[in-house]
């Protein structure tokens, strides 16, 4: 499994608990633009608390993108938007950690 940000060594049972009352795992993306090629990655894996907002995590990948992202056509353009989109709440994989998990135990 990928490195997880902001998140500790918690028991399954905790993990579960969290993320039945709204915590989720997201990941971002980035763009950036060297003119002839354009490079859509994604960002490790978030751990969000209930509560918290996910723009907090994504906003330093929306800059990234919105600063470098551009300058390749056609692409730039086209995987900046979509990057400054997804940072927005991040894309949510919370059911494929929590399946992992649930797995490893």
């Amino acid at each position: 499994m990928a490195k997880i940000k902001n998140f500790g060594d918690m028991p399954i049972e905790e993990l579960n608990n969290q993320v039945a009352n709204g915590a989720r795992f997201v990941i971002f993306q980035y763009t950036v633009s060297i003119v002839v090629a354009t490079f859509k990655r994604p960002t490790n894996i978030y751990y969000i608390p209930a509560g918290e907002k996910a723009i907090k995590y994504g906003a330093k990948y929306s800059v990234l993108s919105a600063v470098l992202g551009w300058w390749g056509l056609p692409w730039g353009p086209i995987y900046t938007i979509g990057s400054l989109g997804t940072n927005f709440k991040g894309k949510d994989i919370t059911q494929e950690v929590v399946a992992q998990f649930n797995n490893r135990q």
